[in-house]
């Protein structure tokens, strides 16, 4: 097994108006499992295929343990690629397709067998080594691809958007088998997803980029509890944090609408306050922000409410009782957990102390 080391990497494509990734600083522990998620064109899959060395390093380094990779042929770096589509040989069955890699590396039959049907129970695919990829579900499709990767015996696995030609359901159930099988193995994985519940499910830890920039990268419950700064509060957590841009007045006081809370002190008159909607509560009259029921998405053991602020124009969504949701067209009060507010600056997006 190995550490990965990005080393102020940049990929900048040719007539592109700025790097695809911009000075990547970021180091992967020995056996960990680390998700780079972010929206499209955020630099993720760049990252992942620069590793691979499927695409250039045109400034810093990248380094598998102690060994710089940076200029090294794909062939020779030992790591083994799961891509978004299977690439599965649709004339090969399961067993050859999963141990093509090894024979044309001059493996003997005999340790490829091995390794294949040592691959295959892992993967509860023994029953499938003699069909073809279209006698297969999406899901065993996926696990074959797993199984190709898993036999080469890699110092880093490479996932690039494994599960996005899956159903929700059976996206839920690969995702629970993949981050399983990874603890099982112990191999250096680097996963890439722009389903941010994927990541917070998966990942030892998270990394989330924008345009190419690394915002922060933490434990998923950190990443949570303490985003870094407005971008990945409100793309870290489903729903999203809501966000609301208030002002700081004399007294120290921001203003939401007609509700007042205490802003951090030192900061400064434009602020940015995030409140997820797990932490809004329903209040009595005149207790909490006040606002108008829009609507109401009732979803069985959760329900929530969006409603517009009144005094304003600002939109939050509230997580309420399922049992007793209020109706659309409710005028409503809602209170904020006061001990879970997140501020940050306007102007720069960083977060604040409390």
């Amino acid at each position: 097994m190995a550490t990965v080391t990005y080393d102020k990497a940049t990929r900048t494509y040719d007539g592109g108006a700025r790097p695809a990734v911009d000075s990547l600083d970021l180091q992967v522990g020995d056996g960990e499992f680390l998700v780079l998620v972010g929206p499209s064109g955020c630099g993720k899959s760049t990252s992942l295929r620069m590793l691979a060395g499927l695409e250039p390093v045109n400034d810093g380094h990248i380094r598998i343990g102690d060994r710089d990779v940076t200029d090294v042929d794909p062939s020779s770096r030992d790591i083994a690629m799961v891509f978004q589509t299977y690439a599965l040989y649709p004339h090969m069955t399961v067993a050859a397709n999963m141990g093509f890699a090894l024979k044309i590396a001059g493996v003997n039959k005999e340790e490829i067998r091995a390794r294949v049907e040592e691959a295959a129970k892992i993967l509860d695919l023994t029953d499938y080594l003699d069909r073809k990829p279209k006698a297969l579900s999406g899901g065993q499709r996926q696990r074959v691809a797993m199984g190709r990767a898993i036999v080469r015996n890699p110092q880093v696995f490479c996932m690039d958007e494994p599960l996005s030609n899956l159903d929700a359901k059976l996206r839920v159930a690969t995702r629970t088998q993949i981050a399983s099988l990874q603890r099982r193995l112990g191999v250096t994985t680097l996963y890439v997803t722009h389903d941010q519940v994927e990541a917070m499910t998966m990942g030892d830890r998270v990394a989330v980029l924008k345009d190419g920039v690394l915002q922060q990268v933490d434990s998923p419950r950190e990443m949570y509890d303490r985003p870094a700064n407005v971008f990945v509060a409100g793309f870290i957590g489903s729903p999203a944090m809501n966000l609301f841009q208030v002002k700081r007045d004399a007294d120290g006081r921001a203003h939401l609408g007609s509700f007042l809370l205490p802003a951090p002190r030192g900061a400064g008159e434009d602020l940015t306050l995030g409140v997820r909607p797990e932490d809004l509560s329903l209040a009595a009259k005149d207790e909490g922000i006040p606002a108008t029921v829009e609507l109401l998405e009732e979803l069985g053991s959760d329900a929530y409410l969006h409603a517009t602020v009144r005094g304003g124009d600002q939109i939050l969504v509230a997580r309420v009782d399922p049992k007793s949701p209020p109706a659309k067209g409710t005028d409503v009060w809602l209170a904020p957990a006061n001990d879970n507010l997140h501020w940050f600056d306007t102007a720069t997006g960083v977060r604040l102390a409390a």
